[in-house]
């Protein structure tokens, strides 16, 4: 195969050999692997395989064209993420490096640094303390790119943004969250203060240090512009119960807004962050109703969709 050449090439070893699947990439698209090297100075990397043609049953059900062609472009965005904007992180908001990337016929690699070596823990549940540790990558990774056009991302960020899933919104039976499920979409993407958004922040996609004081995340299918909300009511919803939601919503988001503040008053001055923080606090609720818009469309039966998710949401519309 051309890619173990390729690979051999770029990591300047004589041999490689795949010595673990890390996971099967949704859908049948492909597999995530981590191959070992004979370079001392590179001992291991992690392949991204993208195999357009391989694709089989959605999950869910959801085998639409409309599904597949959302698909293929989140693997062009992520190739481009990497080639193009990964390199602007800082160590504040750590993703994998790109060591290189290969295309030939409907397959693609994407060839990345190992994070195991410094951050070498993956978690299912998290204590108050790595929830912040959390928050603030992702508070550090909005400050760093506030206010940059998402060039050759996605115009709008996340998987479940509203332009991309309408079989999901024909399906929801929740008709008042149908009717507004535009007025949502607007109010998010024309807020004054946009960034990138990670776009598919959740627990499962973070890697912790040994200490568990550090992460780095991974997965950049669907990063693009967006509001920071969006990232932070997903990953919550992610890692905490709705009641944990609820009870410690404040104390969260008060830890977010100051790690964002903190950032934004080195790396961008000029930024009136009071002005932001406001403006985000109010889109706060309204990011957990348009995923929950999403939820109910694509799965109804979701444990994400809870007594408080629904609440907000009912409060949302209520207020619109």
């Amino acid at each position: 195969m051309n890619f173990t050449k390729h690979l051999l090439k770029i990591t300047q070893s004589t041999e490689c050999k795949e010595v673990e699947t890390i996971q099967s990439l949704w859908s049948g698209y492909g597999s995530i692997v981590r191959y070992q090297l004979n370079n001392p100075l590179l001992k291991t990397v992690v392949v991204k395989h993208i195999a357009l043609n391989q694709a089989n049953e959605h999950p869910r059900g959801w085998n639409t064209q409309n599904s597949h062609n959302r698909k293929v472009k989140s693997y062009q965005v992520e190739t481009h993420w990497y080639k193009q904007w990964s390199e602007l992180c800082p160590d504040s908001c750590r993703v994998p490096k790109l060591i290189g990337a290969y295309a030939e016929g409907d397959d693609q690699w994407i060839v990345l640094e190992d994070l195991n070596l410094h951050f070498p823990v993956r978690k299912t549940q998290l204590d108050l303390p790595e929830v912040k540790v959390c928050l603030t990558w992702l508070a550090n990774f909005h400050a760093t790119f506030l206010q940059q056009p998402p060039a050759g991302l996605w115009e709008v960020g996340t998987y479940w943004h509203l332009a991309t899933r309408p079989d999901e919104l024909e399906q929801m039976e929740h008709q008042g969250l149908k009717a507004k499920a535009a007025q949502l979409d607007d109010l998010l993407n024309q807020c004054k203060y946009q960034t990138i958004v990670h776009g598919d922040a959740k627990l499962a996609n973070f890697c912790f240090s040994e200490d568990d004081k550090k992460v780095a995340a991974v997965d950049f299918q669907y990063v693009g512009g967006g509001c920071g909300m969006k990232d932070v009511t997903y990953f919550l919803g992610s890692c905490l119960s709705g009641a944990e939601c609820e009870r410690y919503e404040s104390e969260l988001l008060d830890t977010y807004f100051v790690a964002l503040k903190k950032t934004l008053a080195i790396a961008k001055p000029h930024v009136d962050a009071e002005a932001l923080e406001q403006e985000w606090r109010q889109l706060y609720p309204i990011a957990l109703a348009d995923f929950t818009r999403f939820l109910l469309g694509w799965m109804p039966t979701h444990q994400k969709l809870n007594d408080y998710s629904m609440q907000v949401t009912e409060e949302v519309l209520v207020g619109l």
